[in-house]
C-alpha cells in the first residue's frame, strides 16, 4: 500500500490540475475576473503545506494572520510570505514557516510545488509549497504576525459537505458584493488565495484516505 509522501511525490511529479482546479474556489464577481497569470508588477511570494501526521491522520497547519499586518488581517493562511532578493520558492517557503510557528526545515522533506497563483488584491504571486513532515513539529506561534495556529485534518479538507459560500463585499471599487466559496473547517472558513491552494492539492489526491 503506497504512503501519502508516496502518492505526492507521483502527482507532483505529472500534470498538475492547474489554474481549473484553483479557480472552484475563486471568489467571484461579476465582470471582474481573477487574473489568470502574474502581471509585471506581481511580487513572488511562498507558502508551505505541510503534512503530518497526528491522531492517526494526516493533518495541516495553518495559521490566522496577525489583525495588525498590512494584507490579508485575521484570514486563515498557510505559513508563507514575499521572497527574499535571490531566495528560491522552496527556501522561502521553509523560512516563513520557521519563522511563523518554528517549524524546523531540518525535519520536512519538500515534494513539489503546486502550480503559482496570482493574487490580485495584494499584487503578489504565490507559490504554493508541498511538503512533509515524519512527525507532529514543535509548533511555536510567532505574535503578533500569527494570531493562532490551526490544526486542520486532511481527511476534513476532503469532506465535499465542508465547501460553502457566502456573499462578501468587495475591497477594491466597485465595492459590490461577490460570491466567495470557502471551506467551512475547525470553526474557521478558509477563502481566497489559501482556498484555492487547497483545492488543487485535494485534487491531486482523489483515492487518498
Amino acid at each position: 500500500m503506497r504512503t501519502l509522501p508516496d502518492v505526492l511525490r507521483r502527482a507532483l511529479a505529472g500534470p498538475l490540475p492547474g489554474s481549473a482546479a484553483q479557480m472552484r474556489m475563486a471568489p467571484r464577481l461579476e465582470g471582474v475576473a481573477p487574473p489568470r497569470v502574474a502581471e509585471a508588477d506581481f511580487r513572488p511570494a511562498a507558502a508551505l503545506l505541510l503534512l503530518y501526521p497526528l491522531d492517526q491522520g494526516w493533518h495541516i497547519p495553518l495559521t490566522v494572520r496577525g489583525s495588525a499586518l498590512r494584507h490579508h488581517t485575521s484570514q486563515v493562511s498557510l505559513p508563507g510570505g514575499r521572497l527574499d532578493a535571490g531566495e528560491s520558492p522552496e527556501a522561502a517557503a521553509l523560512r516563513e514557516a520557521e519563522e511563523e510557528l518554528a517549524i524546523d526545515p531540518r525535519g520536512v522533506e519538500v515534494i513539489g510545488p503546486l502550480t503559482p497563483l496570482p493574487i490580485g488584491v495584494s499584487r503578489h504571486v504565490l507559490h504554493p509549497i508541498v511538503a512533509v513532515a515524519p512527525r507532529r513539529p514543535e509548533f511555536r506561534v510567532a505574535e503578533p504576525e500569527v494570531e493562532r495556529l490551526i490544526e486542520m485534518p486532511l481527511a476534513a479538507l476532503r469532506d465535499p459537505a465542508v465547501v460553502r459560500s457566502e456573499q462578501r463585499p468587495y475591497s477594491q471599487p466597485p465595492h459590490t458584493m461577490m460570491d466567495v466559496p470557502y471551506f467551512d473547517v475547525c470553526g474557521v472558513r478558509v477563502w481566497g488565495a489559501t482556498a484555492m491552494v487547497l483545492a488543487e492539492f485535494v485534487a491531486l489526491l482523489p483515492d487518498v484516505k
